[in-house]
């Protein structure tokens, strides 16, 4: 069973719980990270959340999310996350927004409450995606990315729409 790493106000461990005990409608602060794929063309990769996923089933994100394992090197979960959950062999790796923290409460009920620093990557090839975790998957153009969010945020995860203009403020996408 995965555990994630508890965050204190100011980012500080202060210990671990199962995963499956995190995500509830009074979701302590913890650790996660998310993670932006890109293809040599430019295009950034975006995941439709499985429909059996326990928040914000069936919306579209960022490429992958996950919560590094206690002591466990965030850019080892990044790869390892990538890996698992689409098959894929990133490069280039980077944090980019190291600071990024958001609360969203899904329609459900159930809150994320996370300090998520926020990565870039590039892949050569496509995803084999985990249907556990991806229902669908798909390479868009990072300025038609931005608008459909901004249009329609409620199709999106809630952390995607809040990165995408923090991202495009530095440069990054």
């Amino acid at each position: 069973m995965d555990h994630v790493t508890l965050l204190a106000e100011d980012g500080t461990a202060i210990g671990t719980r199962p995963k499956s005990e995190v995500h509830t409608r009074d979701t302590p602060l913890h650790l996660a990270f998310s993670c932006y794929v890109f293809d040599s063309r430019g295009r950034v990769l975006v995941t439709r959340r499985a429909l059996g996923k326990r928040t914000w089933p069936g919306v579209w994100t960022n490429s992958f999310c996950g919560h590094p394992r206690p002591d466990e090197q965030m850019t080892a979960a990044v790869h390892r996350h990538g890996l698992g959950e689409l098959g894929l062999h990133i490069t280039d790796l980077r944090v980019v927004l190291p600071d990024y923290r958001y609360r969203a409460v899904d329609a459900s009920g159930i809150v994320e409450n996370e300090i998520c620093p926020v990565h870039v990557a590039v892949v050569d090839g496509d995803p084999l995606a985990d249907p556990d975790e991806v229902a669908e998957w798909t390479w868009v153009e990072v300025d038609d990315l931005i608008d459909a969010a901004a249009r329609t945020p409620f199709a999106f995860s809630p952390w995607m729409v809040e990165q995408l203009p923090l991202l495009r403020a530095i440069g990054e996408i």
